[in-house]
């Protein structure tokens, strides 16, 4: 079993993040359809089945963001994009755990 070689920030350390004014790099890996039911304010959208192609998009060296629906997709593109040598920090609870909660940006 490997070991993790990202961070995690849970949603709540996010928005806290946030409501201070920090300007932080949001990737939501999520498809279309769950994108426009509702994102975070400012972040950047690349569905996982596309990382691939869109790494260009992506500052390697820049802390990123990696949020989908619970955890799991956002978990997978940080392992891929770590073991690429990108600064990313997954979001574990997702955006299950941000809507239910958060109001930031409404």
């Amino acid at each position: 079993m490997s070991r993790k070689t990202y961070k995690e920030q849970l949603p709540n350390e996010v928005l806290d993040r946030l409501k201070r004014k920090e300007k932080l790099n949001i990737l939501d890996v999520r498809e279309p359809e769950e994108w426009e039911s509702g994102h975070i304010p400012g972040a950047k959208h690349i569905p996982l089945g596309q990382i691939n192609s869109a790494l260009n998009e992506i500052d390697p060296k820049q802390e990123t963001f990696v949020v989908c629906r619970s955890g799991n997709r956002s978990g997978r593109a940080c392992e891929y994009l770590s073991g690429l040598g990108y600064n990313v920090v997954n979001m574990p609870g997702g955006m299950s755990e941000w809507t239910g909660n958060m109001e930031y940006g409404k």
